[in-house]
């Protein structure tokens, strides 16, 4: 199996990033075929991987994955690659009750496949306590292996040295220490990132990343401080794909749809064809099925509503086919859609459905859902894994239920999303 590292933090905002970012095209450019993973539900951080390795990046989640399903994907993901390099989600031992392999926890990921643990460290505000937060965050769990730590903002030579000799004391190397550098910050938006389509100058940007990387980090130490990964499960396939011919949108609206189940389903025989609702494309005629994925509607609302081709090609395909919604996919296939300025925009009208960015709150978490009828992803009671994001607030929704959701806390289902004839949508976003 490819060796594999995961990168993590105890926290959010530790670095994790412009450490996996900079160390994949620093690797990529000295002549290794670097593959990347993302843990957790993240749609914008792959596609940053992807334009630092030029390979796709997929997600693994322990919370929506079977243990299979995380051998499969990882499998794939290292095909033909040397390293694999996992970028964690917020703490390193962060996640929920209730998962499918898991707690949804970066952890879970290294333990099920046997990658060691680099750690990105935060020292800010802190010298010798590092190595006792270092110190509890490697005993914490004994199915991990923590091969080393990137110490990252320190502050100059003496907390360099300060730090170092913490963790040094600990048995750990000390595979680099990054200075406070605002410079190689990439911009971020209401979800994350910006996404990597949007992000100007973003090759120059990956090439400075890689930079400041080599210039304070031993990667080529950390490339072999990966591990193969195990075959402790017996690999299975993610969910089966909707429909034989599937079209799906795809543009700076309609940005949010995993790799793994592009990938899946066409490893299971179905084809996907790609259209741009901004460029005022129909969904290809031919299709048996259109999938809409979540993204930035809201941004686009004016140009959503004023691409007439589009519009009138999806209500005309789902007169005889099946129409799927995810989150900003839901909201164009509802009435209308109000923008953070409070302008109404009208949508495509195929669901009772009235969405507002005017006052906006997050929803956020994981969702467990089971289909309310039969449906192209299932049967009536078929079970669904997913997670919701977003800041829409609802004005109006009425009608049939697409599926009844309860997030990792609660027992207690309750309705979500619609489903009118063949169309149905929902703000859940489906990982498995």
């Amino acid at each position: 199996m490819t060796p594999g590292l995961l990168i993590a933090a105890a926290r959010s905002g530790s670095g994790k990033t412009t450490l996996a970012l900079g160390l994949m095209r620093a690797l990529t450019r000295r002549g290794m075929r670097v593959a990347a993973v993302k843990c957790g539900p993240d749609y914008i951080d792959p596609a940053f991987h992807a334009a630092a390795t030029g390979r796709e990046s997929i997600n693994l989640d322990s919370w929506a994955m079977e243990p299979g399903v995380i051998a499969e994907l990882a499998a794939r993901a290292g095909a033909g690659a040397d390293i694999v390099i996992a970028e964690g989600a917020m703490g390193l031992f962060d996640g929920a009750p209730g998962g499918a392999a898991g707690t949804g926890a970066s952890a879970d990921i290294a333990a099920l496949l046997g990658w060691p643990v680099l750690l990105a460290h935060d020292v800010s505000g802190q010298a010798q306590t590092a190595g006792a937060i270092i110190r509890g965050l490697a005993s914490h769990d004994a199915r991990l292996k923590i091969a080393g730590v990137v110490a990252n903002r320190l502050g100059g030579e003496r907390h360099r040295r300060l730090v170092g000799e913490s963790v040094a004391a600990l048995g750990l190397p000390l595979f680099g220490a990054l200075p406070r550098n605002d410079a190689v910050k990439l911009p971020e938006r209401h979800l994350g990132l910006v996404q990597a389509g949007e992000t100007d100058a973003l090759d120059a940007r990956l090439e400075a990343l890689a930079d400041f990387i080599e210039a304070h980090v031993d990667a080529p130490a950390v490339a072999q401080a990966a591990a193969a990964a195990a075959a402790g499960h017996h690999a299975t396939a993610p969910l089966a794909p909707p429909a034989q011919r599937i079209a799906v949108a795809r543009d700076a609206a309609f940005s949010f749809f995993y790799p793994h189940l592009a990938q899946s389903w066409r490893s299971q025989g179905a084809e996907l064809f790609f259209f741009s609702p901004l460029a005022d494309e129909p969904p290809p005629a031919d299709c048996d099925l259109c999938w809409l994925p979540g993204g930035y509607p809201e941004l686009h609302a004016g140009r959503l509503a004023q691409a007439e081709a589009f519009l009138s090609g999806l209500r005309g395909f789902a007169e005889g086919r099946p129409v799927h919604g995810e989150c900003g996919g839901y909201m164009v296939l509802g009435r209308s859609l109000i923008d953070a300025n409070g302008a109404a925009h009208p949508m495509a009208g195929l669901l009772n459905l009235e969405t507002s960015f005017a006052k906006h709150k997050l929803h956020l978490g994981y969702r467990r859902a089971t289909l309310a009828g039969d449906h192209p992803l299932g049967p009536k009671g078929g079970l669904l894994r997913g997670h919701e994001f977003h800041y829409a607030a609802i004005v109006g929704e009425s009608g049939a239920p697409f599926a009844f959701a309860r997030d990792a806390y609660s027992d207690d289902e309750t309705p979500v999303g619609l489903r009118d004839g063949l169309v149905t949508g929902s703000f859940f976003h489906l990982i498995s």
